[in-house]
């Protein structure tokens, strides 16, 4: 793939290729010019436009949610998709990318994602660089209103705002086989009784156990 094609695939034409070229340069290819400093930046970059936009779709959502909404549109998984969907792994330069059958790690793709957004930045500003991500991140953001603050995350978020204080887990019992467990968490807040949940993993168990007494609370 040509220079030519990364742009024509992000929709612009750099000022200076040579940020391009560096985005895409991992710190094991080149130890001197690589993208670290470039993907720090664009973490901070894409945090910000994603950040924004959600406030501007969802002007009276909790902060908690908003919170919960972004964690799932910047994080490392979302920017690995997006770098495969460009196909810019296809180019990354790394100390074995020249070698056959070379398979480059998914945190150095989703890293390059960073990069890259860092240089958009850096070559075209903030306002090319917030257009250039919000057409990459447009499916996602739309489908961001099925995000679901979870059992767990709600009873933290009251009990912090409420008391102060974390929620207090506790496993009762773990029984079971090794490879079919059954746990039973209890929890409590503060002037709250306990709840208790049961489940395959003390994950489960936890959620189970906060969504009672959630429900609880939410019926005061």
């Amino acid at each position: 793939m040509k220079i030519e094609d990364i742009e024509k695939k992000l929709k612009i034409k750099f000022k200076d290729r040579n940020l391009l070229i560096q985005s895409l340069t991992h710190k094991s290819y080149d130890k001197n010019v690589n993208n670290e400093k470039l993907e720090f930046l664009g973490d901070r970059v894409l945090g910000f436009v994603i950040a924004k936009k959600l406030l501007e779709l969802y002007p009276n959502e909790k902060e908690g949610i908003l919170d919960k909404k972004l964690a799932s549109l910047v994080n490392k998984k979302k920017c690995y998709e997006v770098c495969k969907f460009l196909q810019l792994n296809k180019v990354i330069k790394t100390n074995t990318s020249t070698k056959a059958n070379n398979t480059i790690e998914d945190k150095i793709i989703s890293d390059t994602c960073e990069a890259i957004i860092g240089a958009i930045f850096l070559d075209q500003g903030i306002i090319v660089a917030e257009k250039i991500i919000l057409y990459l991140w447009s499916t996602d953001l739309k489908n961001s209103i099925n995000t679901e603050i979870d059992a767990k995350t709600r009873l933290q978020e009251h009990s912090l705002k409420e008391f102060k204080a974390l929620p207090i887990y506790k496993l009762l019992e773990s029984k079971g086989p090794h490879h079919k467990p059954i746990f039973k968490i209890q929890v409590k807040i503060k002037n709250s009784k306990p709840e208790f949940g049961i489940g395959s993993s003390k994950k489960i168990a936890e959620q189970n156990a906060a969504s009672k007494l959630m429900n609880k609370v939410d019926k005061l």
